[in-house]
């Protein structure tokens, strides 16, 4: 008898904790809602097919919550001539990136890692592939500015690239 009475004081007491933690405490919920991010672009191919890159972009976000986001970003990027491996040279390659991503604040909801996938279509001088691309990066992201910096591995194009992306962005 005694244990069961333990048990059912054991019991009250932890309802009764638990009702009174959880009035005290105040529910707050984060707006989701739409950013919009126009960006510069500007890259270092990590191989020597390629001499430097330059291109803009524009980046849709959804906020799922303060600290995680969904992306779409598009525009365009411009790898400039350099040499193949014979020392011939290269024309430019210029394409449109069409990458979705997920971005993590990870510290003090400014900083964030963000993994994009997508695809890669060519549209300049005679090129007329479309390459799978992916794009680990890291950044720093505040109400107006974003500056990051990623990887950019573009597979049929034979070249990734390592660039620095400064964008402003607001609310919609």
């Amino acid at each position: 008898m005694k244990k069961l009475q333990m048990l059912c004081l054991a019991a009250f007491t932890f309802l009764f904790a638990n009702t009174t933690f959880a009035q005290e405490t105040e529910a707050t919920n984060y707006d989701q809602g739409f950013r919009l991010g126009f960006g510069l672009n500007g890259g270092l191919p990590t191989d020597n097919d390629y001499d430097w890159s330059l291109g803009g972009d524009v980046r849709l976000q959804y906020d799922l919550s303060k600290k995680t986001s969904l992306t779409l970003t598009t525009g365009f990027t411009n790898l400039f001539m350099g040499k193949d491996d014979l020392g011939n040279n290269i024309k430019d390659l210029g394409f449109i990136p069409a990458k979705a991503g997920f971005k993590a604040f990870v510290l003090k909801d400014q900083f964030y890692v963000l993994g994009e996938l997508g695809a890669g279509f060519a549209v300049t001088n005679g090129y007329n592939q479309t390459t799978f691309l992916w794009a680990p990066g890291i950044g720093y992201a505040n109400k107006y500015i974003d500056l990051s910096v990623r990887y950019e591995d573009y597979h049929d194009f034979r070249t990734n690239q390592v660039a620095l992306r400064v964008a402003y962005g607001f609310q919609l």
